[in-house]
């Protein structure tokens, strides 16, 4: 759905489909068909619906094939729906089985990667409406602790991951002449990613991506290196995810201005919220504590944990499970966890969610409106501890409601209107 604002600052808010297990193209569309129009009903009953599409990389071959793309076209034009962002982040199974860490598989420096986000890019450019921006978040080049302790490889694999994005600016320029159609791709940093925080953003765009591959735009599409690096930041931007920047302690107005000090853009918000514990002086509670945090440490995905000293100093886990044996003993004062929570609770008992920082960044874009894409994103629902565990579609309508809910207090004068 838009949502759009009296002073011109328009939205375009929808959820993120990864939350639903299914990779081929048969089971997505089964999600699509049994979520998306009960939703749009309910929130927006006479005005177009947007679709937040998680697509692995099965589902872009498939979807590719014969007829699959233009019946779904077909369908998303008579429920009166439109996708505007997709999620290419996970490349294969991310449901009902160990992921962990093979979520950044295959990173950015493999050929694997690029030929998805391919697909993706064709997918999204056919599917898009005319006159909107096409999002597709990513990875965050790959993951650090592969490379510790080897920054010969590491060099070697941003310079490879920098010429592949370059090919994929390189399609989304042909795609925008052909078409006048923008799509950009969006870097999503995130704990223990190759890129996790505003600096790392920064100087991977300064250091490797701008150089490197802007010297390979500028040789293939025959133009200067500053119109090439000028494309660059039109068709790469990032994905802020409010759980990531939240585990990072970043602060969301500071993140913006770094961001665009550098001509660095915003190119889709995911909403989602982290666990945050505040350490407790007495062992008895910390053990307490500890007991509460254990079913949050499933096999499924991981759960990278920044622990914050009073001084300031961060420690970083690259898993729950690695981090538990520490809190009775941790001289922390406060513990966030990457594990995506409901947005619409702030208070889990012992421990609360980072949903003030999403409050924070809703604010924000009020006066300094630097993305319009937003999309909800809260896929652990399989994996939350039982007591947590809500209906599935009334968890979604209830997300949404929160989000809408804080952008009509923000701004009074808001109101949805169509397309």
């Amino acid at each position: 759905m838009k949502i759009e604002t009296n002073t011109n600052n328009s939205f375009h808010l929808t959820y993120c489909t990864n939350i639903h297990p299914g990779e081929e193209w048969s089971k997505v569309f089964a999600n699509l068909k049994q979520y998306i129009p009960a939703l749009k009903a309910k929130l927006s009953p006479d005005k177009p619906f947007g679709i937040g599409l998680r697509l692995a990389d099965v589902a872009t071959r498939e979807l590719l094939q014969g007829n699959a793309l233009a019946e779904f076209q077909s369908w998303l034009t008579q429920q009166d729906l439109y996708v505007f962002t997709l999620n290419g982040f996970p490349f294969g199974g991310f449901h009902r089985q160990v992921v962990k860490d093979q979520v950044y598989a295959p990173d950015w420096s493999k050929q694997e990667r690029l030929d998805y986000t391919l697909r993706l890019v064709n997918i999204l450019a056919q599917l898009l409406p005319p006159g909107k921006e096409g999002s597709i978040s990513t990875l965050p080049l790959s993951y650090k602790p592969w490379f510790k302790g080897n920054p010969l490889f590491l060099a070697s694999i941003t310079t490879s991951a920098s010429l592949n994005i370059a090919r994929v600016v390189a399609q989304m320029v042909r795609i925008k002449s052909d078409t006048g159609k923008v799509l950009h791709l969006d870097l999503e940093p995130e704990p223990d990613g190759l890129i996790e925080n505003a600096a790392e953003v920064v100087d991977y765009f300064q250091t490797h991506l701008l150089p490197i591959g802007g010297e390979y735009l500028a040789t293939h599409l025959r133009i200067s290196q500053q119109a090439a690096e000028a494309l660059i930041l039109e068709h790469v931007r990032i994905c802020y995810d409010t759980c990531h920047f939240a585990v990072e302690y970043e602060n969301p107005a500071s993140v913006f201005q770094q961001f665009q000090a550098a001509g660095i853009q915003i190119g889709k918000i995911q909403i989602s919220a982290a666990l945050q514990v505040d350490i407790p002086t007495d062992i008895e509670q910390r053990r307490l504590v500890k007991e509460r945090l254990l079913p949050f440490a499933e096999s499924t995905y991981l759960h990278q944990v920044i622990a914050r000293e009073s001084t300031g100093r961060l420690r970083h886990y690259s898993d729950l499970e690695k981090a538990l044996p520490d809190l009775e003993h941790t001289t922390a004062s406060q513990w966030r966890i990457h594990f995506h929570v409901p947005i619409f609770i702030h208070d889990y008992q012992l421990f609360q969610s980072t949903q003030d920082d999403i409050s924070n960044v809703l604010d924000l874009l009020h006066s300094n409106p630097a993305c319009n894409h937003l999309e909800i994103e809260t896929y652990t629902w399989e994996v939350l501890p039982q007591e947590m565990k809500l209906d599935l579609a009334a968890s979604i309508q209830r997300e949404y409601e929160w989000v809408l809910s804080k952008m009509l207090v923000n701004s009074p004068f808001l109101e949805l209107i169509s397309c």
